[in-house]
């Protein structure tokens, strides 16, 4: 199902809401089944207990790859873009996908590897890694893809919460500049990992490494001559297809869980409406996630999403920086791709760049442009908008979480309307509700409270693993019958949504509610900023204060008249309720290998608790935390 005229999206909502299962079972009846299931959805939010499709049997892999081979076998899955740019990139047919799972798949078994076995990859952004998530699939073992930069003990931790027997990783890895031991790192973490059982290790960068010969196993050596057909395991719909862990407001990682058919269902279905993406035999169409596959942005719209939907895309192993700021760019135009997909974070660094390193390319190819990841703010947005897609590229800013398994809220590129810093609509298929902190709904527009889901949509969590009370609590506890975002939102007169931040990054400035992500987007707006962070702290008048930290470029002298300049900026957008209490000017702020924002050490910091910030190792860069300590006002 393609949505294609705003028309057609609002009598398919409506249809979606008046009769969901009927919505889901017309979707889900263009895969290939081998046997259809018994009943469309079981389910309370109670428990909370979710089934999809229940009782039907299939593959994933034999969707993604085996029925698109008659017409598609010479059709381009990927085209893999290295981390030199020296470097010929690789082309990776549906034909070359197949075989190359089968290969793997075949290996793991050799290896013992069984339906229900849990199986650890961390590796980078190389073909390899791809192969080997569907080859886990193909076979019915539960993949659980760590991002090739966590540190040891994190992916230690990974690996003990759910007993994964086997590693599948590289010798090391290329990321810009650097060359990273990732098997050095492997070896660290399972010195307290008992139950793995054997380690595959791809050479890729020649990294020298050590070898176990009890259980390290060269990639190389044993999967080219592995048979090229492996018989899909038969899988239940419900069945578990991954874990995922994504962080906790405890600090202890959650392992999401993500079952088979209602993920495959909803993200091809959500991969071709948002992008409307042209996924026909002799199409150009290229679509590009710069995301890692260590993070769900990856499994969906990188693995899963677009060869579900037989796309061609492209993977891209560096960073958006190297070898300078116009790398983005240099690959949009080799490859001719269509549809570009990327973060807020990466946008507002390469805006700092200048326009130096765009103004080089010409970026015709482009059709789509898409942000994902967090609220893009509205300064961002307009740079995105106007120098790359140049005015005529439709821009989804997409809404939805590692929980949501997909996008849940954003526009249809060129279908329905956008609006800058807002997800806008809701896709078919997704009931969204605001509600107040005590759980009642807030009617009609122009309204904002917390965003909650009163009905459940195919790929949304199942558990978390080892743990269901962790997703009860997390999720459906906070608000009775619903599944409760985390997020806070904004409904406006047309009824389009924007999310404002995590409700416990919501401030209550004089008894304002007041968004951490719209003063930042304010803060944004200055000429000078290149990136912003707010938290709230107590204050004795107000109750809670606004602490901003605030990146600008080293030519940035005079810091007393920035504070001032944005100030008057944060007024002029919002009001002067909204202003910053304090402005701590710094040099970078405090994120993961994802990008994310790790606003509770920030918070921490604005309120002086110094020594409770919790791990820190785990950040892209932990000795930005000192240096903020140390500048803290």
């Amino acid at each position: 199902m393609i949505i294609s005229t705003f028309e057609e999206y609002n009598a398919t909502y409506k249809k979606s809401v008046d009769k969901p299962e009927d919505f889901w079972s017309e979707i889900a009846s263009e895969f290939y089944w081998q046997k259809k299931w018994d009943k469309v959805l079981d389910w309370n939010f109670d428990e909370p207990n979710i089934k999809w499709f229940i009782n039907g049997k299939f593959n994933i892999t034999e969707n993604a790859i085996d029925r698109h081979l008659p017409e598609k076998a010479n059709k381009t899955a990927f085209i893999w873009e290295a981390n030199s740019i020296d470097a010929n990139h690789r082309v990776i047919t549906y034909q070359n996908l197949h075989d190359e799972v089968c290969k793997v798949a075949n290996t793991l078994k050799s290896f013992g590897t069984k339906k229900g076995d849990r199986v650890c990859i961390y590796m980078p952004m190389i073909p390899e890694t791809i192969f080997a998530m569907l080859a886990c699939a193909r076979i019915g073992a539960i993949h659980s893809v760590v991002f090739a930069g966590f540190s040891s003990s994190a992916l230690a931790g990974r690996i003990q919460d759910s007993d994964c027997k086997i590693v599948l990783t590289t010798d090391g890895a290329c990321r810009g500049a650097k060359d990273i031991p990732i098997k050095a790192v492997v070896d660290e973490a399972l010195e307290t990992c008992p139950c793995v059982e054997k380690v595959l290790i791809y050479k890729h960068t020649n990294t020298p490494i050590t070898i176990n010969k009890a259980k390290d196993i060269i990639w190389q050596d044993v999967v080219p001559s592995a048979l090229s057909t492996c018989e899909a395991e038969l899988m239940d719909s419900e069945d578990v297809l991954f874990i995922l862990y994504t962080s906790g407001s405890t600090g202890k990682p959650k392992g999401v869980v993500h079952t088979c058919g209602g993920y495959m269902v909803y993200t091809c279905y959500t991969f071709k409406n948002v992008f409307q993406i042209n996924t026909g035999t002799d199409s150009k169409d290229l679509f590009w996630c710069t995301a890692d596959v260590g993070w769900i942005t990856g499994h969906s719209y990188i693995t899963y999403g677009p060869l579900l939907a037989g796309a061609s895309s492209v993977i891209f192993e560096g960073v958006p920086t190297f070898p300078d700021a116009g790398r983005f760019w240099k690959v949009v135009d080799k490859h001719k791709v269509t549809h570009f997909y990327t973060a807020p974070t990466a946008i507002r660094a390469l805006e700092a760049c200048g326009l130096d390193f765009v103004t080089p390319y010409k970026l015709d190819s482009l059709k789509v442009l898409g942000s994902v990841g967090e609220p893009i703010n509205e300064e961002a947005w307009h740079w995105y908008n106007n120098n790359i897609g140049k005015g005529k590229c439709p821009l989804v800013d997409t809404w939805w979480q590692t929980e949501t398994g997909g996008i849940l809220i954003s526009a249809l590129a060129g279908v329905t309307p956008t609006k800058p810093s807002f997800a806008t609509l809701p896709l078919p298929g997704i009931q969204p509700l605001l509600v107040d902190d005590k759980g009642n709904e807030l009617f009609g527009n122009n309204v904002e409270g917390n965003l909650c889901i009163r009905f459940p949509w195919p790929s949304i969590i199942r558990t978390t693993y080892g743990d269901h009370n962790r997703c009860k609590e997390a999720y459906f506890s906070t608000y009775k019958g619903l599944y409760f975002t985390g997020d806070g939102c904004r409904r406006d007169e047309n009824g389009f949504y924007r999310i404002t931040g995590r409700v416990d990054d919501v401030m209550n400035v004089s008894g304002h509610r007041i968004g951490t992500a719209e003063v930042e987007s304010a803060i944004n707006m200055h000429a000078d900023v290149v990136e912003s962070a707010v938290v709230a702290y107590p204050h004795d008048i107000k109750g809670q204060g606004i602490y901003a930290y605030v990146i600008v470029p080293s030519t940035t002298k005079n810091h007393d008249n920035l504070r001032k300049e944005i100030l008057a900026e944060v007024t002029k957008i919002i009001g002067p309720i909204a202003k910053p209490d304090k402005i701590q000017v710094v040099s970078g702020l405090p994120k993961t290998r994802s990008g994310k924002i790790m606003r509770r050490i920030l918070r921490k910091v604005a309120e002086g608790e110094l020594t409770s910030l919790g791990d820190t190792s785990t950040l892209l860069d932990p000795l930005v935390v000192d240096e903020i300590i140390k500048g803290r006002l």
